[in-house]
């Protein structure tokens, strides 16, 4: 066990009474693997696998990759083999694991709420352009994420990283995974409290440390000062989100046990009050708590969010203070939820007189060439940095007032948009069959006919309506929490499997967060979800009351609406 729980100094031991069946706690004494992951682990600590990429793969090329590094240790490297093509959907899961394996690479590179100067966001661009056959998404986690990366080229790509200050070290596989941070801290005229340094050091002190590299499963953090909670707490396996304490002023209040895919719980609230200068110790002990107590026995059930479900979030605040700070925390309530979510799209003033830009790009599919045309329009217009978004979006921080029209304007002519629709502002997608081995349909090519389609059958939407295209179960674009969430599945149509979705309607974070209504043996054909969403949105549209919400309407509205079966109400004046 580490350091941290040696040096609380608890007045009495919290009593964990010990499972009926082992679950794989190290802390009731269960040291020895339960499964294949863990025992992959146990032999070695994937972070040792950096070495061997450098030295010995990289140099010797694919075929000579030891199995359980190639699927396994790569991860903490940030790198997946990539789906090999002509495998369709349904044989996702159906077919070993290494005939779904191309001789390429997925790569993640974390920003963790950073503010990417012109010069980073240029050498991010370079690295699509030269290794990746032009890829870069901007993904959900606030993550770069390229393809077609092989695994000779990896140890220059690193060396350019490292020059530019970034990394891919554990950006997947069971670790610390990318931080959410606000893509306005330090800026905006409402913020609580800039939290920017508490992930800096927690990035220092614990990213690439053994004693936090071997968790159960993948562990995710968010941090804001924000007032929107513009980094869905509620999803995360640990949030940190402003708050102000009556006396001691702003701070940060702490949930945990959030996460979706096919057990979707919402975080839960501590209701205290960390300082600034603390959140690096707290961050360690709830990571602590999942590396000893998380269950290890059954990867389905190895999450952060199956303990704190369990224990109850009294007992998790009194292992917390007992065992891993000695000491109490303060208690405070914990800050109101926002209306919906913050996504800092368009222009908006910061606090010191200059403006924040938000750009859409279409369902964070960008490109090395776009990344570099916009180093280039960021130097220009000598913007001060840019920030990744947990929408798939990216923020430009620090542009003078007399230069915002002509940032929109070139912004515009790379791809990106500070102007979008509605469609497009609000539709994320994840990677998808294209390049994931999890994957069911296709999700970037879906999402960006769907919202050309939305834009012209539907150019007037008024309210923001959250489109979010998952290719399989495990909602990675965070479906049950989208107006319109669609997860991805084969799909009968005359007799025949043809891709499709299940449809969730109305979820949310903020004020009033749920996962949204599922309608009973509803499903929608890819080819027919733009009739689909067409539809159910002139519904809406028609049938809503003055201020109603898609995510009110759709808990009330007649199911028939909601199937897409009816068509619009008279009335409102809604898209037609």
């Amino acid at each position: 066990m580490s350091d941290l729980r040696h040096q609380a100094k608890p007045a009495a031991r919290t009593e964990i009474p010990r499972p009926r069946r082992a679950e794989g706690q190290w802390a009731l004494g269960y040291a020895e693997p339960l499964n294949k992951n863990e025992q992959s682990k146990k032999d070695d600590d994937p972070l040792n696998v950096r070495a061997r990429i450098l030295h010995i793969y990289s140099k010797r090329g694919f075929d000579s990759i030891d199995p359980a590094d190639l699927r396994g240790r790569f991860r903490w490297m940030g790198l997946y083999t990539q789906r090999a093509p002509g495998f369709d959907g349904g044989k996702t899961a159906t077919v070993p694991e290494e005939e779904l394996d191309a001789r390429y690479f997925m790569l993640r590179v974390r920003s963790d709420g950073r503010l990417l100067a012109p010069g980073v966001v240029r050498a991010l661009g370079e690295i699509g352009t030269e290794f990746a056959r032009g890829t870069a998404d901007v993904t959900d986690r606030e993550n770069i994420q390229y393809h077609w990366i092989r695994i000779e080229d990896v140890p220059e790509i690193w060396k350019r990283l490292d020059e530019a200050g970034l990394s891919s070290l554990e950006a997947c596989g069971d670790s610390p995974r990318p931080f959410l941070g606000s893509p306005v801290a330090g800026v905006a005229k409402d913020e609580i409290i800039d939290g920017s340094s508490a992930l800096e050091e927690i990035h220092r002190r614990y990213i690439g440390d053994p004693a936090f590299s071997n968790f159960p499963r993948k562990f995710k953090t968010a941090l804001t000062g924000h007032p929107s909670h513009d980094v869905s707490p509620e999803t995360n396996d640990v949030s940190f989100v402003g708050t102000v304490h009556p006396e001691h002023g702003p701070g940060f209040d702490v949930w945990v046990g959030g996460g979706l895919s096919t057990n979707p719980m919402l975080a839960q609230k501590l209701g205290v009050w960390i300082p600034l200068d603390e959140v690096a110790d707290v961050w360690a002990g709830v990571a602590s708590i999942f590396r000893d107590y998380g269950y290890r026995r059954l990867r389905s059930r190895a999450r952060l969010k199956f303990l704190v479900s369990d224990w109850g979030v009294a007992k998790f605040r009194e292992v917390l203070e007992n065992e891993y700070l000695g000491r109490e925390l303060v208690s405070c309530e914990s800050p109101a939820s926002p209306v919906g979510h913050r996504d800092h799209i368009g222009v908006h003033e910061q606090h010191d007189g200059k403006f924040y830009v938000g750009l859409a790009p279409v369902a964070g599919r960008v490109s090395g060439d776009v990344l570099t045309g916009l180093a280039d329009v960021m130097e220009a217009h000598g913007v001060a940095g840019a920030r990744l978004t947990p929408y798939q979006k990216i923020v430009l921080v620090g542009v003078d007032g007399d230069r915002v029209e002509s940032l929109l304007d070139a912004v515009e002519g790379i791809g990106l948009s500070g102007r979008p629709s509605n469609w497009r502002r609000n539709t994320m997608a994840c990677t998808g069959i294209e390049f994931c081995k999890l994957a069911i349909v296709d999700t970037k090519n879906r999402a960006r006919d769907l919202i050309a389609e939305l834009e012209e059958r539907v150019p007037d939407l008024d309210v923001p309506i959250t489109v979010n295209v998952n290719g399989c179960p495990n909602a990675c674009a965070r479906t049950q929490v989208a107006d319109i969430g669609l997860k991805g599945q084969l799909v009968m149509q005359d007799g025949e499997q043809v891709e499709g979705f299940q449809v969730h309607l109305g979820g949310a974070t903020g004020l009033g967060a749920n996962f949204g209504r599922k309608l009973r043996a509803h499903k929608v054909t890819s080819a027919g979800l733009g009739d689909y969403v067409v539809s159910v949105t002139r519904s809406y549209l028609a049938d809503r009351t003055e201020g109603e919400s898609f995510a009110d309407w759709a808990a009330r509205a007649d199911e028939a609406f909601l199937r897409g079966e009816e068509p619009a109400l008279a009335g409102s004046g809604g898209a037609r």
